[in-house]
């Protein structure tokens, strides 16, 4: 079954252009992970499907519906996000800040009900942040914050959930925490979880579906079996990967890589260096 998906998909900023007539589906109740080099078009990808960012062409369609003529309101209910960089927290307690994501469900006084402080609840107990849930934002570790930004993009009760690096800053230890945790929202509540990585083996481990995007455009889109092997890497990244298998999972992983482009100015520069100190004997 398919929701969400892109057609035709352009976008700019100013003149110049970021993502050319882009095609793309997303796999409903599955993984989905995002890669590519830097300033291929991951999150600004993300951005136009979420409509934080305006799209100049083509459609973005959920549930046969233009997202551009959607309702705010409405389309929150659907679909969250988890900006790469969240907006300041300063002066808000954990619970505060979980219980935003009830903002689609309020009226027009902006007070909470019964039923937004149960699904806030919830929500901290779904993502281990409970005990901490009167204790300032600022006050935790990343790990922590991260995990409290997740419990209020799940308050929001969307079964669409788009992350933006959700790994960036973290140790490996909170990595993992985090990956699993959004493994187990998708396996358990069955939530559609699109996200931007930049570890190809995190990748690898976690997605069921990657798209490897290069200049905008879509170079492989499957599994990651597919996706993750030494020709897809060698144009997306422009290395030179050893694929292996990890031994845990069975998954493909990218042992070691070199980089093509540096093989190339090493071939070209040796020589010459190699004459010019020879020559000063």
């Amino acid at each position: 079954m398919v929701r969400l998906f892109t057609d035709d998909l352009s976008i700019s900023y100013g003149e110049q252009l970021i993502v050319k007539n882009l095609s793309v589906t997303i796999p409903d109740k599955k993984i989905t992970t995002i890669i590519g080099s830097n300033g291929c078009g991951k999150s600004t990808l993300l951005k136009a499907i979420t409509r934080i960012i305006p799209h100049q062409s083509g459609l973005v369609l959920l549930d046969g519906k233009n997202i551009s003529k959607e309702n705010t309101k409405s389309l929150a209910k659907k679909m969250a996000i988890l900006p790469q960089t969240p907006d300041s927290t300063s002066g808000l307690t954990v619970s505060e800040l979980v219980s935003y994501g009830r903002f689609p469900y309020q009226n027009g006084f902006g007070r909470l009900t019964k039923k937004d402080y149960e699904v806030v609840e919830w929500a901290l107990e779904v993502t281990g942040t409970a005990d901490y849930k009167h204790r300032p934002v600022d006050a935790l570790s990343g790990g922590q914050r991260q995990r409290v930004w997740i419990a209020m993009a799940l308050a929001q009760e969307t079964e669409i959930i788009f992350l933006d690096e959700p790994t960036t800053y973290l140790d490996m230890a909170h990595q993992l925490e985090i990956l699993e945790l959004l493994q187990k929202l998708n396996h358990e509540q069955e939530r559609t979880i699109i996200m931007v990585l930049h570890d190809l083996n995190q990748a690898a481990r976690f997605a069921d579906y990657i798209i490897a995007l290069k200049d905008g455009e879509i170079v492989k889109a499957g599994t990651c079996e597919e996706v993750i092997t030494q020709d897809v890497l060698r144009q997306i990244f422009e290395i030179d990967a050893v694929i292996g298998q990890d031994p845990r999972t069975n998954k493909p992983m990218c042992i070691t890589y070199n980089l093509l482009k540096g093989e190339k100015q090493h071939e070209k520069t040796h020589i010459p260096v190699y004459a010019a100190s020879s020559s000063s004997y």
